[in-house]
């Protein structure tokens, strides 16, 4: 099974794939989809749009899994900028007849680490084990971040066996 996770933000949407076979994952593809903040932003979503349209024509996933949007109440303007960019993603699932899966930040945490209080340190260096990443991190937390959302969904579909 592929699966590719994204972590979407207006800024820089991280991306991980990954292949799942034989209860091991193996990292195909990750990285970023940076925007510029001083573009339009229909400029921007289409950027995102793109990028992520052509990884998934080309590596064609069986499931894309996304994060659940928390919003803040003091971020109004952040969940609304998340917003856009999560919709990008979800209408290219729907596009694409990809099955979309969202889980909330603490389900992730706890499927990778076994607590959902974990820290984003603990989560990017268990996703560098898993995937024998080695002792350099990813520069971006976001590529983590998606990978953390692959790596989960594998972990949920195996307790679900």
């Amino acid at each position: 099974m592929r699966i590719l996770g994204v972590d979407p933000a207006l800024s820089i949407t991280g991306y991980g794939v990954i292949d799942f076979k034989n209860n091991k994952s193996r990292l195909i593809e990750a990285g970023i989809v940076r925007t510029n903040a001083k573009e339009d932003l229909t400029l921007r979503l289409n950027k995102i749009y793109q990028a992520l349209l052509k990884l998934i024509d080309e590596l064609k996933p069986d499931v894309l899994v996304l994060e659940k949007l928390y919003a803040h109440y003091r971020h109004p303007t952040t969940a609304y900028q998340l917003g856009h960019a999560r919709g990008v993603v979800c209408l290219l699932c729907a596009m694409r007849n990809i099955p979309l899966i969202e889980y909330a930040a603490t389900r992730v945490r706890k499927a990778i680490l076994g607590r959902g209080n974990a820290s984003k340190f603990q989560v990017q260096q268990m996703v560098m084990h898993v995937l024998s990443l080695g002792t350099v991190s990813p520069k971006y937390m976001d590529v983590t971040d998606a990978l953390a959302l692959a790596l989960a969904y594998t972990n949920v579909a195996r307790s679900r066996l």
